[in-house]
């Protein structure tokens, strides 16, 4: 599906496994134990916690310049949660670094087309209206979501004249 979509370029927000089937579907690899390689930080909860903490904001990531993120958060760091096992290993093709924690894993990435496509690790929907960065991820996909939705409805008219000319 996510092929597919790229393809089409249909606006994608992928979120922690879909941040990593993204990296895949675009050949990546991925490290299936980040806890047992020295060179991590721990990215997994602790589920002795409870739910609040678990998701809590618990590591830095560096946003990279030039990005989507780093145009519209604007800030070079930010606090996100960290709630997985796996991380990108290599980078799949036509994707575009976003952010990396500070460890050198990479958390985020963006598709480099004209379609909005973001992938994230984190899960930027726990409290997201409590999370100025959160928030403002799923603004740009909306506002990605509505321009496409225009877009489509103005083709669809131009077509429907064209054919009612005919």
């Amino acid at each position: 599906m996510l092929k597919t979509v790229i393809e089409s370029e249909v606006p994608c927000l992928a979120i922690c496994r879909g941040f990593q089937e993204l990296n895949v579907v675009c050949g990546g690899t991925l490290h299936q134990k980040l806890h047992e390689l020295a060179n991590f930080i721990e990215h997994r909860e602790d589920k002795s916690a409870d739910i609040s903490t678990q998701y809590g904001l618990s590591h830095t990531v560096a946003i990279e310049p030039g990005g989507i993120l780093e145009k519209h958060w604007g800030e070079k760091r930010v606090e996100v949660n960290s709630v997985h096992t796996q991380g990108i290993a290599r980078l799949g093709e036509g994707l575009r670094i976003e952010a990396k924690a500070l460890d050198g894993l990479i958390e985020a990435v963006s598709f480099q087309s004209e379609a909005f496509t973001l992938g994230v690790q984190w899960h930027p929907e726990w409290k997201v209206t409590e999370n100025p960065f959160y928030s403002t991820i799923f603004k740009l996909f909306g506002d990605a979501c509505r321009h496409r939705s225009s877009m489509r409805e103005r083709e669809y008219e131009q077509a429907k004249e064209v054919a009612e000319r005919q």
